[in-house]
């Protein structure tokens, strides 16, 4: 394993994470608006409250008695997805593709029972996956049906983008990719592919799967270099709206590109992570600070988006 010294990663602009926690998230989030995109289901209603598009809401459940109402629903549908509201890292959302019978069909194409769901339920309102062990609320909603475009990219799971918002400019993006590691989820801590994407154009930089650069996705052999996310400008500003939606400075925002429905907000992170950075093979520092010195900010997402695509590129900042 190689090792960077402080001065190459502080010349190479690396935002580590005290200077995110103490200069970004201390500074520009406010700790009252956490519960807001903390707690999925309160993101979800505040979205629909400022017309972010979002996957469609199946269901709460928030008491055990209320498992034995949702059965009969469960039954009617060939897809849906369930999450833990206050979840966090991918842990505790299960996704289902399809049904072969009375079975429901997982993303991995594993088959589990009414019965093993309803326990899924139980364990997420007992907490077994919210962020300090609390009891939780479920949340079923519409699955997302991915575009054409990601075809072969993604293995047994949706693909999402993450893009890094500060001040209401987007400044940094990265498209997410689910392998049989990471059990069909788009998270990078469990196996997931990192693909840098170029701000300004929606172009892939670079891959990178466990912080190792990587040309070919592990499971389908995809090339991952030049691929462009389509729609790439509508996507910057779902993710610049959610600054005004969120009252929050410093944040992540999730979004992946429906086959119907184009592009829908999946969640808010109020202190998203920095391997962003490792998927880009740049630092965040020098456009944060490049924000920071703007004097007269951009009233519209529109504008803030204009700015950053004219400013920022995989040759610029």
């Amino acid at each position: 394993m190689r090792w960077a010294s402080p001065f190459r990663l502080q010349k190479a602009g690396i935002l580590g994470m005290n200077c995110r926690n103490v200069d970004f998230i201390g500074r520009y989030n406010l700790r009252r608006f956490y519960p807001l995109v903390d707690d999925k289901l309160k993101t979800k209603l505040l979205a629909e409250e400022y017309g972010v598009a979002t996957p469609a809401l199946i269901s709460v459940v928030r008491t055990q008695h209320e498992i034995s109402h949702v059965e009969e629903r469960l039954m009617q549908l060939q897809s849906f997805a369930i999450k833990p509201s206050r979840g966090s890292g991918g842990k505790g959302i299960l996704v289902i593709t399809g049904r072969h019978g009375d079975l429901f069909v997982k993303s991995s194409g594993a088959e589990i029972t009414l019965e093993a769901i309803k326990r899924h339920l139980t364990n997420t309102l007992a907490g077994l996956y919210s962020l300090r062990g609390n009891p939780d609320v479920a949340i079923i909603e519409d699955l997302i049906e991915f575009d054409d475009t990601f075809e072969g990219y993604s293995y047994e799971g949706v693909p999402d983008i993450r893009i890094i918002v500060f001040r209401g400019y987007p400044v940094m993006a990265m498209l997410r990719l689910a392998t049989h590691a990471s059990d069909g989820k788009a998270n990078l801590h469990q196996g997931a592919v990192g693909v840098g994407l170029d701000i300004a154009t929606g172009r892939s930089l670079k891959a990178v799967q466990f912080t190792i650069p990587i040309e070919r996705h592990p499971d389908t052999g995809k090339h991952l270099i030049n691929m462009i996310i389509p729609d790439w400008e509508a996507m910057l500003l779902l993710a610049s709206r959610c600054y005004e939606m969120s009252n929050l400075g410093y944040i992540g925002t999730d979004i992946v590109l429906d086959k119907s429905r184009g592009a829908q907000l999946l969640e808010l992170n109020a202190r998203p992570g920095l391997s962003i950075q490792v998927a880009n093979g740049r630092g965040l520092l020098p456009r944060l600070r490049h924000i920071e010195k703007i004097r007269k900010p951009h009233k519209t997402a529109e504008g803030r988006v204009s700015y950053v695509m004219e400013t920022f590129s995989a040759q610029g900042l």
